[in-house]
């Protein structure tokens, strides 16, 4: 008995059963030069995504992804600028100039050489300052303040040197005679901010001359 519903199901199952899926036609071999094309497009994308996690191209010729977020409001970085350049002794007019070049005021900004935040302090300036959070406004611009000062200090007040320094390193400039070094980069870069500046230079301040003992 259950041999024969067995028989009798097989045909109603077969008519009930989807058509079988056409046969993909046989594509023609990829040339040499196509399977080239498509492995350096591969390494292109790994080499692509490491370089999006170090927070930096790798690709000659590339430029560094944009920060994903919008510029700090005036509100919020005016008074971190205010009180920064007040405990250095600086206008905050040089400090708001060196945020602008350096960042756009974009807090989470990071360079292709690995510098970050508003001031785009390099690491190892971070750690000098004991920067917990360098994409902190405030730690950052405290911090970025504090180096700039140290800056205009070791080059007794030019600002052409100080901001050399600032961009391309005080080893550079020290290299380079006391002078901005020949750098495109750097050369454009002080000249943007000393644009928007007022006074060019910061003398420090001078000693008193002591009055004569009287006898």
């Amino acid at each position: 008995m259950r041999l024969a519903y067995f028989l009798m199901a097989v045909p109603l199952l077969a008519q009930t059963a989807p058509p079988a899926a056409p046969k993909p036609p046989d594509l023609p071999p990829k040339s040499a030069a196509q399977l080239q094309r498509e492995s350096i497009a591969k390494q292109k994308d790994a080499v692509r995504a490491q370089a999006k996690s170090a927070g930096a191209w790798l690709i000659p010729g590339a430029q560094p992804p944009q920060p994903p977020c919008d510029p700090i409001d005036d509100e919020i970085v005016n008074p971190l600028i205010d009180s920064a350049a007040t405990e250095q002794k600086l206008e905050p007019t040089l400090v708001r100039a060196v945020i602008e070049q350096e960042s756009a005021f974009r807090p989470c900004a990071i360079s292709f050489k690995g510098a970050e935040g508003l001031m785009q302090l390099m690491p190892d300036t971070s750690a000098q300052f004991s920067v917990g959070d360098p994409f902190d406004p405030k730690q950052n611009i405290d911090a970025g303040t504090k180096y700039l000062k140290q800056l205009i200090d070791k080059y007794k007040g030019n600002l052409e040197q100080a901001l050399g320094a600032y961009n391309a390193g005080p080893g550079t400039v020290d290299q380079a005679g006391g002078q901005i070094p020949d750098i495109q980069e750097t050369r454009d870069y002080v000249k943007a901010i000393l644009d928007k500046v007022q006074p060019k230079r910061i003398d420090p301040p001078s000693i008193p001359t002591p009055k004569p003992i009287e006898n």
